[in-house]
C-alpha cells in the first residue's frame, strides 16, 4: 500500500531509480527533515487533542528518529524519519514491503504516548502498577511467546503485543483507553484485562495538573540531526538475516507445494511466480508473525532460488498456490521466531511493531 498521506511520487522507473540511488547515498542528518508542514504534524495534534479530551495536560514531545519508540525510558516519542518525506516513504515501502498508514500511525502514537506517561510520571515504580502489570525490571524480549486466546491483555497492535513485557502491556492498555469512540468497557466486558483499563483510568485521574519536565533530545535519543550515516547504511544496519545453513533444507516442502517440471511443463516457472509475488508474500507473512520484513524476505528469496535450482513450476490456481506458500512461510518464520526467543541486551525499549500492521 502506498503512503497516501503525502503527495504521490510521480516518476518514471528510470527517474525513480536515480532518485532512489541519490537518497540511499545521502546522510540522514543532511536531508533537512522536520515534522513541521508534514502530514504527521496534524496527527500529532490529534494525539494531543485526545489527551486533552481525557483531562491530561502533559503533551509528550515528538521528534524524528530512526524508528518508533521512547528510547531508554525517555518521555518523548520518536517517529521514523521516512514519514516526513514522500520519497523516503516510497523507499521505505520498497525496503520493508510496506509503510505505515494513517491508522497505523495513530495506533503507534497512542501506544508511545502510554510509554511516555509511564516514564514521565515513573508510574512503573508504583506498587499498584506492578500488581496490575508485573515487574518493570523483567527481561525485555524482542521475540516472545504469546497466547492468542488470552483475555488478560488488550488487543491494539497486531501480534498480541501487550504480552511482550509489562511495559508494553501498560502502553497497549493506555492506547486502548485513549482511543476515541471506543467503548472499552463493553469490548472487554468479562475480561481480566478490563481491570487494567480501569486502573489506567484511575491513575490518569490522579495525575491532576502536574506536568513533569522533559529534557531536550540528546544524541543518545538519535534525533535526525544526529543520524550522520547514510540512508543505505540505516537499512543495512537494521537488516536481519535468516541463517539458512543447508540450501536444500526446504526442498521437500517446495516439491509438496509446487510441481516438477516434467509433471506440469506448461505451468509458470515457480521461481518467477514467487518473485512476482515477493512483496505480497513478505507483507502478509511479516504482518501476522510480527517478524522483520528482512527476515521474511530472505526466506522468500531463498525459496525462489531453490525453485529455480529444482526446476519447479507453479501449476493450478494462483490463489491456492499463494495460500500454501503464505501458510508455509508463516509456519517457518513462527518456528524460527520462537526458537530465538531470548532477552534483549539492556533494559531500554524501542517499539518496532510489524511494519505491515493494518495494511
Amino acid at each position: 500500500m502506498s503512503f497516501a498521506l503525502q503527495s504521490p511520487v510521480d516518476e518514471t522507473n528510470d527517474d525513480w531509480a536515480r532518485t532512489r540511488d541519490a537518497l540511499l547515498g545521502r546522510r540522514i542528518s543532511e536531508l533537512g527533515l522536520t515534522l513541521g508542514g508534514t502530514p504527521i504534524e496534524p496527527m500529532v495534534s490529534k494525539l494531543y487533542d485526545e489527551l486533552g479530551a481525557k483531562g491530561l495536560r502533559f503533551r509528550p514531545p515528538v521528534y524524528l528518529s530512526d524508528e518508533w519508540g521512547c528510547p531508554d525510558g525517555t518521555a518523548r516519542i520518536g517517529i521514523p524519519f521516512y514519514l516526513a518525506d514522500a520519497r523516503l516513504a516510497k523507499l521505505e515501502e520498497e525496503q520493508a514491503s510496506s509503510v505505515e498508514s494513517e491508522r497505523d500511525i495513530m495506533r503507534f502514537l497512542r501506544h508511545e504516548a502510554g510509554h511516555a506517561f509511564n516514564y514521565a510520571y515513573r508510574l512503573h515504580e508504583r506498587a499498584d502498577w506492578q500488581t496490575s502489570f508485573g515487574r518493570f525490571s523483567k527481561p525485555y524480549r524482542e521475540r516472545y511467546h504469546a497466547d492468542p486466546f488470552s483475555r488478560h491483555y488488550v488487543r491494539h497492535i497486531l501480534g498480541w503485543y501487550a504480552q511482550k513485557h509489562p511495559d508494553e502491556d501498560f502502553a497497549e492498555t493506555f492506547a486502548v483507553w485513549l482511543t476515541p469512540g471506543l467503548d472499552w468497557r463493553s469490548v472487554y466486558h468479562g475480561w481480566p484485562a478490563l481491570q487494567k483499563l480501569e486502573f489506567v483510568e484511575r491513575i490518569m485521574d490522579d495525575l491532576g495538573d502536574d506536568v513533569p519536565p522533559v529534557p531536550d533530545a540528546s544524541d543518545d535519543d538519535l534525533p535526525v540531526e544526529s543520524m550522520g550515516y547514510t540512508v543505505a547504511e540505516h537499512y543495512e544496519s537494521s537488516r536481519e538475516r535468516l541463517p539458512i545453513e543447508d540450501p536444500a533444507y526446504f526442498d521437500d516442502d517446495l516439491r509438496d507445494i509446487l510441481a516438477e517440471r516434467l509433471e506440469a511443463p506448461d505451468a509458470p516457472l515457480a521461481g518467477d511466480f514467487i518473485r512476482r509475488h515477493h512483496r505480497e508474500l513478505v507483507r502478509r507473512i511479516a504482518h501476522w508473525t510480527g517478524e522483520a520484513p528482512s527476515i521474511v524476505g530472505d526466506l522468500i528469496e531463498h525459496l525462489a532460488k531453490r525453485a529455480d535450482t529444482l526446476r519447479l513450476t507453479a501449476p493450478g490456481r494462483e490463489a491456492a498456490t499463494l495460500i500454501e506458500l503464505t501458510a508455509f512461510g508463516t509456519a517457518v518464520i513462527m518456528r524460527y521466531r520462537y526458537h530465538r526467543t531470548k532477552p534483549a541486551s539492556g533494559s531500554g525499549r524501542a517499539l518496532r511493531p510489524s511494519r505491515l500492521s493494518a495494511r
